[in-house]
């Protein structure tokens, strides 16, 4: 038997860990862009702000997805988390970005005179070593499912959305927070207070990038997915290796949610079982593949002879 991906464990651990981080450091950055004046770090408060919402809403979806099958959802609320990671992502662009972009242009438009830098500084130091702490434990629940496959790859199979979107969350944080620091540090050794607008306006790009990428990947999940080839491949050698069965036709999966799979399986059975010996057989091989495969919460094997299958396939 086959466990259920590491980073499904780890997920909600990983999502409190940002969420408490980032509330910390949004108070933190208000606080210095009052004293100071900063638009960069008024820019990288509401960042923090974004941030926060946005771990609460995945804790809500991880929540409303954990709901039983009922009739109205014979499948299960497990998808629901695929939207509001795709809620997120739009939050990120819409006010994240967007707050940010605009932040930079009105600073750069109406330059402030510039004040100390010194309480920007303290707060990005504090905020780097709490988001680094947030990103590292991010970055070590990922790592564990990543194995010897390519980040991007990792997070183009994922199906835990809540681990990579906290992963890319902290990493645009940390990249903020050292285009925050270089624009203040800027501004004032040139004397010119427009240089932390542009810095507004950089760290709006990256957000803006951010987004898409992670709504591009909420997209998918949410639209549907097959599962992992290898599990795929699991289960047509299962079921393939039943004696009673001629071929398998097609083996069509489709995550319902992060640890939960629909399978639909074409099988042409001998043709001298009688029907209740092919119900028997069905029976048994759903049994065996969930024992198999745990993350098969849904099996459906359908008997269809070869040509048949074959004739269906090509109809569409």
């Amino acid at each position: 038997m086959r466990a259920l991906p590491a980073e499904l464990k780890e997920s909600n651990l990983v999502i409190f860990a940002a969420l408490a981080a980032n509330l910390g450091i949004a108070v933190a950055k208000f606080v210095a862009a009052a004293i100071t004046g900063s638009s960069s770090m008024l820019t990288e408060g509401v960042h923090s702000l974004v941030d926060s919402g946005n771990q609460v809403l995945l804790l809500y979806g991880k929540h409303r997805s954990d709901r039983p099958p009922d009739a109205a959802h014979p499948f299960g609320y497990a998808r629901e988390l695929y939207f509001w990671s795709f809620v997120v992502a739009i939050l990120i662009f819409a006010v994240g970005a967007g707050v940010s972009v605009y932040e930079g242009w009105q600073h750069i438009r109406e330059p402030e005179p510039l004040r100390s830098p010194l309480a920007n500084y303290l707060v990005l130091a504090i905020a780097f070593a709490l988001e680094g702490t947030s990103w590292f434990l991010a970055l070590r629940a990922f790592n564990a499912v990543r194995g010897d496959q390519g980040w991007w790859q990792a997070i183009r199979i994922s199906k835990d959305p809540a681990g990579f979107i906290v992963l890319f969350e902290d990493s645009a944080a940390l990249a903020g927070l050292v285009i925050a620091g270089a624009g203040v540090w800027a501004s004032h050794a040139f004397e010119d207070p427009r240089i932390d607008g542009v810095a507004s306006i950089a760290i709006g790009a990256i957000l803006g990038v951010v987004a898409v990428l992670l709504a591009r990947e909420s997209k998918g999940l949410l639209i549907g997915e097959r599962a992992d080839p290898g599990v795929i491949a699991r289960v047509r050698a299962l079921v393939d290796a039943e004696p009673r069965i001629t071929a398998v036709n097609h083996v069509r999966t489709i995550h319902t949610g992060p640890t939960s799979i629909f399978v639909a399986i074409s099988a042409d059975f001998d043709d001298a079982m009688t029907m209740g010996e092919g119900e028997a057989l069905i029976e048994r091989m759903e049994a065996h593949l969930k024992a198999q495969e745990p993350m098969l919460s849904s099996i459906y094997i359908r008997p269809e002879r070869r040509e048949d299958a074959v004739v269906t396939a090509l109809g569409g």
